[in-house]
C-alpha cells in the first residue's frame, strides 16, 4: 500500500535519540499510513534499525548536511505528503492525521502545505514553550509577512506538504548549513499556500548536546547568504526585513557578536525606521518583565 505521509529523519552519529525520534513517527495514530525513511549522514556506526514495508534507512557515503540529508530522503519518499523530523526531536501521535485533515480542509489556494503548534521541552520533558503557527497565503514570503498576536513563524519543523510541491520548488537548499527552514519557506510560500492549526504536533527537544544552529560563526555566513539570495524578498517586506534583521541582532549579542548586532539594528532602522523603534521599545519592555 503506497503511504500517505513520509516521515523523512536526518541523523549523524546520536543513536539513542534517533531509536526515539523513530519510535514517535512510527506510532502514528488515526488512520494516514505512515513510512518512516532514516537518513544516516554517514555516521561514524551505521545507524541499524529493523527495515519493514513502512521503514528503511538511507545511508550516505559521504556527510550531506541537514539540506541535503533531507534531500536524500525526499528522493527516496513514496507518500503524497513529506514531512521532516530531527534527529532529537518527536512527535505526537496525532502529527500525521491531525496535519493531512487540515490539508483535506483547507480553504486557502492550492496547493497547500499545513503547520501545528511546537513544543520546546527540556531533557526532562518540561514545556519551555509553545509556538502556533501563522497561516501565509499562496504568494507570500513566509516570515517576512506581519506577524499576527500569538502566532509564531517558527513552528515550522511541523510542516506538512506534498512531496511533488516539494520537490518542484527544488528541495532544501544544501549550501545553507543553518537558516534552512526560512530559506525554504521564502521559495515555498511563492507558490504554496501555509495553512496553520493550533494543535501541537511537535516536541522541540532544548538540550545541550551539539546543533548547528548553535555555531555563532556559522549563523554569521548563513544569515550574510540569505539576504544575498532572497535579496528581491527582502526588498518587497520592509517590516518583515526589520524584524528579521533584530531577530539576528539579538542573536548576534547574545553571541558575543557586538559589531554584528549593531550592523543588523542598523540596517532594520534603514529599511523600517519606525516599525523597528516599537519593536525595540517593545523587546526591552518584554526584557524588563521576564527580569532579563
Amino acid at each position: 500500500m503506497t503511504p500517505d505521509l513520509t516521515i523523512v529523519i536526518p541523523t549523524k552519529d546520536r543513536p539513542e535519540l534517533l531509536r526515539r525520534a523513530v519510535a514517535t513517527a512510527r506510532q502514528q495514530t488515526g488512520g494516514p499510513t505512515v513510512e518512516v525513511v532514516v537518513v544516516d549522514d554517514a555516521s561514524d556506526e551505521a545507524v541499524s534499525l529493523p527495515r519493514d514495508a513502512y521503514q528503511r534507512v538511507l545511508r550516505l557515503d559521504r556527510p550531506a548536511g541537514g539540506a541535503g540529508a533531507r534531500n536524500a530522503g525526499t528522493a527516496e519518499a513514496r507518500g503524497r505528503f513529506v514531512a521532516y523530523l530531527d534527529d532529537d526531536d518527536e512527535l505526537y501521535p496525532h502529527f500525521a492525521s491531525a496535519s493531512l485533515l487540515a490539508h483535506e480542509r483547507s480553504r486557502l489556494p492550492g496547493p497547500v502545505g499545513v503547520l501545528s503548534g511546537l513544543e520546546a521541552v527540556d531533557p526532562e520533558g518540561v514545556v519551555l514553550e509553545t509556538k502556533r503557527p501563522r497561516a501565509s497565503p499562496r504568494g507570500g514570503w513566509y516570515s517576512l509577512e506581519d506577524p499576527l498576536p500569538g502566532r509564531s513563524f517558527h513552528a515550522k519543523q511541523t510542516l506538512v506538504v506534498e512531496t511533488a510541491v516539494l520537490r518542484d520548488v527544488g528541495g532544501w537548499d544544501a549550501g545553507f548549513r543553518s537558516r534552512v527552514h526560512t530559506e525554504l519557506f521564502l521559495r515555498l510560500n511563492r507558490v504554496c499556500s501555509l495553512d496553520a492549526i493550533d494543535t501541537t504536533t511537535y516536541r522541540l527537544l532544548v538540550h545541550p548536546g551539539p546543533r548547528v544552529s548553535k555555531d555563532p560563526e556559522l549563523r554569521q555566513r548563513s544569515f550574510a547568504q540569505l539576504l544575498e539570495r532572497h535579496a528581491d524578498a527582502f526588498a518587497a517586506r520592509p517590516r518583515g526585513s526589520a524584524r528579521l534583521h533584530l531577530d539576528h541582532a539579538e542573536q548576534s549579542w547574545r553571541d558575543g557578536r557586538r559589531a554584528a548586532a549593531l550592523r543588523a539594528t542598523g540596517t532594520a532602522l534603514r529599511r523600517a525606521p519606525e516599525t523597528t523603534a516599537r519593536e525595540l521599545v517593545g523587546r526591552a519592555r518584554h526584557r524588563r518583565r521576564e527580569g532579563g
